[in-house]
């Protein structure tokens, strides 16, 4: 069967791919650029669960999910730039005054890597957000030029998997992960005429 990609609306999926194998623990769930700073260091533990079900609830949704047999194997953090902290960071520039959707996390759970789920989910998310009515979607990988980036630090993705799904560099960044620095890629979605 082949990866399918929705938009993240179920709690327990989205928990199963992103969310802590024990529940009092204090990881990520990828709220860190969803969020602001201030509630985002707040949030401990099952908080942290509770904002996410939250999240999944609203319009839209914080992310896309990819799926093989119904089970959910991959994530992606996609959400309206305005809306993230994005939108304040002073590494990361503003190309123009698009309304811009960011595109920032990827993870896919052990056993389901280098099977082509990131890729699934980059395509699943630029279609959710032409869909949606985003003129142009970003994301913010790691220029690497081909080197090993650490498992960890490679949640944002590398340049060489946006430049295959249509992305452009649009920009430099002031980032720097993980010795690399981070580059803007942009993907215009607006209709050619």
């Amino acid at each position: 069967m082949s990866i399918v990609v929705r938009p993240a609306t179920v709690f327990d999926d989205v928990a199963a791919v992103v969310g802590p194998k024990k529940p009092t623990s204090n990881v990520c769930f990828c709220l860190s650029y969803r969020i602001g700073n201030k509630e985002n260091v707040s949030l401990r533990g099952p908080a942290r669960a509770e904002r996410v079900r939250e999240l999944c609830h609203q319009d839209p949704p914080p992310g896309v999910l990819a799926y093989l047999d119904d089970e959910p194997i991959g994530w992606a953090a996609l959400h309206p730039r305005r809306d993230t902290s994005f939108a304040r960071n002073r590494l990361i520039p503003h190309v123009d005054d698009l309304d811009v959707w960011s595109l920032w996390c990827f993870r896919v759970r052990p056993g389901h890597r280098k099977q082509g789920v990131s890729h699934a989910l980059i395509a699943g998310a630029v279609a959710y957000a032409r869909e949606r009515g985003a003129p142009a979607i970003e994301g913010y990988p790691v220029d690497n030029a081909g080197a090993k980036v650490n498992l960890t630090m490679a949640y944002v993705g590398t340049r060489r998997l946006f430049e295959s799904a249509g992305f452009a560099k649009a920009a430099d960044t002031g980032s720097v992960l993980d010795g690399f620095p981070r580059v803007l890629m942009r993907l215009d979605l607006r209709e050619k005429a």
